[in-house]
């Protein structure tokens, strides 16, 4: 529209899960041992051809977008030239020290066994019923007061390291009269607390910050990374602003080998470095 010419080619994404997951369901294969029996010669050529089964109808609706695009002069990233051409730039990269080896929490398919990018991730969302629970951790210089933490990812409560509060909203400590414990909690969630935990009768002892408990150290729930992490700040209490009030206690059990947002917390604070998160699986 400035009087330039910016050529655009479509591209077709040929690989990754989505087409081998149409194909399974298409031959009804249910695992790799059938795949293999199939051979990945057959298996392939089968993945070829759906991925231009709406070629045409990708072609009319483009173009009703208004979007000027090449489409005779296409590229697929199933083609060897396609394929060579991205090693050959990321020999480049490489040749030139812009490569390094990272970590990232992604999802992870145990009926694929590999991990998924998020739109793989995303294209089987469902709502789903899980558990969760709520869990005491004693602090270490007064086993009688407890931190009460939520998660719903129970199976990786083995790998805890820190527990996270949101540092500018308000916390109480709270007496539970049955047993004569204090708890820990987000002051909007003592409610949602005293439900879950069948506290009939409690008295707030105090009002203050998150920010207030960073730093405070806690008793572990299990034992196996304890001497792991010893002379390091884990299982203490970090701040994180992703802490919300609209589920929970408020205080949010980390295990930076699983979660994301733990992960980027617990090496923003300097519990882990990075890629050193303990992950007690292989």
């Amino acid at each position: 529209m400035t009087g330039h010419h910016c050529e655009r080619k479509f591209g077709w994404d040929c690989h990754g899960l989505p087409i081998e997951f149409e194909i399974d369901k298409m031959h009804k294969i249910a695992n790799s041992v059938e795949r293999e029996a199939i051979g990945v010669k057959q298996y392939n050529t089968w993945c070829r051809e759906i991925v231009m089964r709406f070629s045409k109808e990708w072609e009319t609706r483009i173009g009703r977008f208004g979007r000027w695009i090449d489409f005779q002069d296409d590229y697929k990233t199933m083609d060897s030239n396609y394929m060579e051409s991205v090693w050959w730039a990321f020999k480049q990269m490489h040749d030139k020290g812009l490569v390094y080896r990272g970590t990232k929490i992604m999802p992870f398919s145990t009926a694929c066994n590999t991990v998924l990018s998020n739109f793989e991730a995303g294209s089987n969302y469902k709502d789903v019923s899980d558990p969760s629970l709520i869990v005491s951790f004693p602090l270490v210089n007064d086993p009688s007061i407890n931190f009460i933490a939520w998660t719903t990812t129970p199976w990786t409560l083995p790998s805890n390291l820190a527990l996270c509060v949101n540092p500018t909203m308000d916390y109480i400590k709270f007496k539970d009269h049955s047993n004569d414990k204090i708890y820990i909690c987000m002051k909007s969630r003592l409610e949602y607390v005293t439900k879950q935990c069948k506290i009939a009768k409690h008295t707030v002892l105090e009002t203050f910050k998150g920010s207030t408990l960073e730093g405070i150290d806690y008793e572990p729930l299990f034992p196996y990374f304890k001497e792991q992490m010893k002379g390091t700040k884990c299982f203490s209490v970090i701040c994180a602003s992703y802490v919300t009030a609209d589920s929970g206690t408020g205080v949010v059990h980390q295990a930076p080998g699983f979660g994301e947002e733990d992960y980027q917390a617990c090496v923003k604070n300097g519990l882990i470095q990075p890629g050193e998160a303990p992950v007690p699986i292989d």
